[in-house]
């Protein structure tokens, strides 16, 4: 039988989220279901709530999941919205070990990626994409030609000689009491930043403020059109899914 059904899940900063989906459709077949990011994020801490999530859906077949951080053969090379001892850490094999399941990890921003150009704003559209999820992080994801850059981290390049993540984040503009037109300013300043060093041919934004796009999009004036998400904070569960059936194929 052709795997289809796979459980993605989205590591967050602030929740670790998952749901069964249906790989061929990009669809969720089930509500999603959410847990807290524990404090600290810990390696330990988080396979605990995988092994929860798992157990919620009552699954034991292969599994997606997306992390806040640069993966490499499913080893976290950075950690920067997470605890540190997630640097050097074999991830697949620890959430593995943790839900007695075959987890496959990849970069959450990448997973969000695949989905939205397999499913969403960026299907059939050619040129560069640029997709940016904007939250406690802000992770950037660039297609060329439908083929994906993996493991960029440009939410962390300089704006007013600090790490643009302080300064441009939907978690910034909460910690600062920003309103929506000072926040949509600071993160013009970073799509036009952005724009000047990969020239996208479209833009998609997607994370949680997507959802808030009314409140901000008309403050952005980057000469490439700026796009919702369509799978919003579905995209990374769905693309974490999709890559689990990905590595699956390939290692049967």
């Amino acid at each position: 039988m052709k795997l289809r059904n796979i459980l993605g899940i989205d590591i967050g900063g602030s929740g670790v989220k998952g749901a069964i989906v249906d790989t061929k459709k990009g669809v969720l077949l089930t509500e999603r279901f959410r847990i807290p990011t524990p404090q600290p994020a810990t390696p330990e801490a988080v396979a605990k709530v995988m092994k929860k999530i798992t157990q919620h859906f009552d699954w034991n077949g292969p599994v997606g999941a997306g992390f806040p951080g640069v993966i490499q053969q499913g080893v976290a090379r950075t950690a920067a919205n997470v605890d540190k001892s997630w640097i050097d850490k074999n991830l697949n094999k620890l959430f593995s070990q943790a839900t007695g399941c075959k987890v496959h990890v990849v970069n959450d921003a990448d997973a969000a990626g695949m989905a939205e150009v397999k499913f969403g704003a960026g299907k059939g559209k050619k040129g560069t994409l640029l997709l940016v999820t904007v939250g406690t992080g802000l992770g950037t994801v660039i297609f060329s030609n439908g083929k994906l850059v993996p493991n960029l981290e440009m939410g962390h390049i300089l704006l007013h000689g600090a790490d643009a993540e302080l300064y441009a984040t939907d978690a910034a503009r909460k910690k600062n009491n920003l309103d929506w037109d000072t926040w949509a300013g600071r993160f013009n300043e970073y799509l036009l930043r952005m724009e000047e060093l990969v020239w996208p041919d479209r833009i998609i934004i997607g994370g949680g403020a997507s959802k808030k796009g009314d409140l901000f999009f008309h403050h952005l004036t980057t000469k490439a059109k700026v796009v919702p998400a369509k799978l919003m904070n579905e995209a990374g569960i769905v693309g974490a899914a999709m890559v689990s059936k990905y590595y699956n194929k390939l290692e049967k």
